[in-house]
C-alpha cells in the first residue's frame, strides 16, 4: 500500500488548509456560535473543493477534513461529500447523479446522512414511503437532503423540505436536528451493497476529521506548554507533560494511518470493511484521550469554555459519539472477522492465499 498523495490530493489538502486557515478563525467560530459559517461554506464550494471529491477519492477527501479538523471549521463538508457527492457518485443512477451532483458541488445544495450512530428506526414501502425518527441527524438544519436507511439497510434519499426537522444541540456545534419522517416520499440510491458501502466511507471520512481535531489539539497543547513557565522553566521541560504529549502524538497518528489506510483501499476498489471500523474505533478510542490530554495540558485554561483548545475538546467528543461506541465497534469488528475465518474454512481456502488474491472483509 501506497499512502503518498497524488499532485491532486496534495493540491486539494493544501487549499483546504488555506481557506480553513483564513477563514476559520478563534473570532469567526466565536461569532457563528452554533450555526455554520455561510461564508466558509461559499469558499469551499467556490474553490471545487466539494466537486473536486470525486476525482480525489476518499483519501483525498480526508486529507482535506484533518484541515477542518485542525481548526474545527463549522462546516458540513463530511457529511455533504460522503452523504452526497461519494454516495450518488458510487450508487447512484445516471439520472440521479445529473439531477443531484451539480448542486452538490456547488454548494446549492447539502446533503447529510443518519447515520452510522444516530439512532432511530425506519420503515419503508415499496412504494418509497418512508417512517421513522431519527433522533439526531448530524448538520440537519442546513441539509436539503438526507440519506436515510431503513430496517432492511436500504437507503433512501429524502427532501429535507418533505420531512419534518426539529432543531437538536449537541455537544459540538453541527446544526443537527431531529428528523421525524411519516409516509414521506424518498427515492432509493443504490442496491444491497450501498448500505455497507457508504457506512464504511462514513466512518473513514469522519475518522479523518478526527484526526484533524487531535492534531488541532495536540497543536495547541504544545504551543502552550512551550511558552508557559512555571518555576522559570517551561511546562514542557517536566517528564510529566512530555510523556502525556507523547501518547497524545501517537495516539492521532494512529487514527491517522489507519483512516488512510481504509480510505486508499476503497479507492483502489479493495475490500476495507474492516479497515474503516479499525480506523473508527481508533478515532471513537484514542480520539477521546487525545482531546482530554489537550484540555489537561492547558491547566486551569482548558477549564475556560471560550478557549480554543475547549472547541476541540468538544468535537473530539461528538465524533466519539457520532462513531459511536469504542465497545460497539470492536464487537462488530470481531464479528466480522470471525465471519470471514468461518467463510475461509468452509471454502477451505487459506488465509495466505486470501491475502494474495487481496480479498477481505468488507462492503
Amino acid at each position: 500500500m501506497d499512502f503518498t498523495p497524488t499532485e491532486e490530493q496534495s493540491a486539494v489538502r493544501e487549499l483546504a488548509g488555506q481557506i480553513f486557515g483564513d477563514l476559520s478563525t478563534h473570532e469567526r467560530l466565536a461569532a457563528a456560535g452554533t450555526g455554520t459559517d455561510a461564508e466558509l461554506w461559499k469558499a469551499l464550494c467556490g474553490a471545487g473543493l466539494v466537486a473536486a471529491v470525486e476525482e480525489v477519492g476518499l483519501l483525498g477527501l480526508v486529507l482535506a477534513l484533518e484541515e477542518q479538523g485542525r481548526t474545527t471549521a463549522q462546516v458540513p463538508f463530511a457529511a455533504s461529500c460522503v452523504y452526497g457527492v461519494l454516495a450518488l457518485t458510487a450508487h447512484g443512477t445516471a439520472e440521479q447523479r445529473e439531477r443531484l451532483l451539480p448542486a452538490l458541488r456547488e454548494g446549492g445544495a447539502v446533503a447529510t446522512g443518519a447515520f452510522p450512530a444516530s439512532g432511530g428506526r425506519v420503515r419503508a414501502t415499496a412504494e418509497g414511503e418512508v417512517t421513522g425518527v431519527v433522533p439526531l441527524v448530524p448538520w440537519l438544519r442546513d441539509a436539503t437532503h438526507v440519506l436515510v436507511p431503513d430496517e432492511e439497510r436500504r437507503l433512501w434519499l429524502v427532501r429535507v423540505a418533505d420531512a419534518e426537522a426539529e432543531a437538536v444541540e449537541t455537544t459540538a456545534p453541527w446544526s443537527a436536528g431531529r428528523l421525524t419522517l411519516d409516509g414521506t416520499r424518498a427515492e432509493r440510491v443504490g442496491g444491497a451493497e450501498a448500505y455497507e458501502d457508504v457506512l464504511a466511507t462514513a466512518r473513514t471520512a469522519f475518522a479523518g476529521l478526527q484526526a484533524g481535531v487531535c492534531a488541532g489539539s495536540l497543536a495547541r497543547a504544545v504551543q502552550h506548554t512551550t511558552t508557559r513557565e512555571q518555576f522559570g522553566r517551561p511546562l514542557s521541560t517536566n517528564q510529566g507533560v512530555l510523556l502525556r504529549a507523547a501518547d497524545a502524538y501517537m495516539d492521532t497518528e494512529a487514527i491517522r494511518v489507519t483512516s488512510y489506510e481504509a480510505a486508499w483501499r476503497r479507492d483502489e476498489g479493495l475490500p476495507y470493511g474492516t479497515h474503516a471500523l479499525t480506523a473508527a474505533w481508533w478515532a471513537s478510542e484514542a480520539g477521546t484521550r487525545v482531546v482530554h490530554a489537550g484540555q489537561h495540558l492547558h491547566g486551569g485554561l482548558g477549564a475556560d469554555l471560550e478557549h480554543p483548545v475547549h472547541r476541540h475538546f468538544l468535537w473530539g467528543r461528538q465524533l466519539d459519539a457520532h462513531l459511536g461506541c469504542g465497545g460497539e465497534l470492536l464487537a462488530e469488528l470481531g464479528e466480522l472477522i470471525a465471519a470471514e475465518k468461518l467463510a475461509e474454512k468452509a471454502e477451505g481456502r487459506p488465509p495466505a492465499e486470501r491475502a494474495d488474491r487481496g480479498e477481505g472483509v468488507g462492503a
